[in-house]
């Protein structure tokens, strides 16, 4: 008698193992996509007029628009967003203490983050002489180009950390 709780309990442990691995497919790791994300060729993105730092240790803002020209997505987190300059690449960090919420876009709608920066002073090796930048939404590997003309980005203790942040994105219209 006792056999057939046993079988019954391994059965029970099997399929909520099963089930378990099930729930885990297509989980939120940075190698899976999310398959209703805003993604760069389904939706636009503009570079804004920015506000230039004009003198070395001053800060400037580059706003970026996205506007929706597709299905309906989502954006949940932050633009991923690097400068770069000739061989170098440095990844620009969200803005602390930044909150992402999550915005969902229908076709027609738009969305606006900043990238906030500290202008370095031109030709000093804490600064990283930009000369692009490159956009990915959240849960997107896709990225757009785009040139940078705001002068160099100080560093934070070096070239490779700039001294910029990544802001939250804010619905944008009515």
């Amino acid at each position: 008698m006792r056999a057939i709780p046993l079988t019954v309990t391994a059965i029970t442990a099997v399929t909520a193992a099963l089930a378990l691995t099930a729930c885990n497919n297509g989980g939120s790791g940075s190698s899976s996509k999310n398959s209703s994300a805003c993604e760069i060729g389904k939706v636009s993105v503009q570079v804004g007029s920015a506000s230039v730092a004009p003198a070395a240790g001053d800060t400037g803002e580059v706003p970026v628009s996205i506007t929706n020209q597709s299905a309906p997505c989502t954006l949940d987190g932050f633009a991923g967003v690097t400068l770069k300059a000739g061989g170098t690449s440095a990844a620009v960090a969200a803005q602390a203490g930044a909150k992402a919420d999550k915005l969902k876009l229908a076709k027609g709608d738009s969305a606006t983050f900043s990238i906030s920066y500290v202008r370095g002073k031109d030709g000093d090796g804490a600064s990283l002489a930009a000369t692009s930048m490159t956009v990915s939404l959240p849960g997107s590997d896709t990225t757009q180009s785009f040139p940078w003309k705001y002068g160099a980005v100080a560093g934070k203790r070096a070239a490779d950390k700039p001294n910029a942040a990544v802001g939250a994105f804010q619905q944008a219209g009515d």
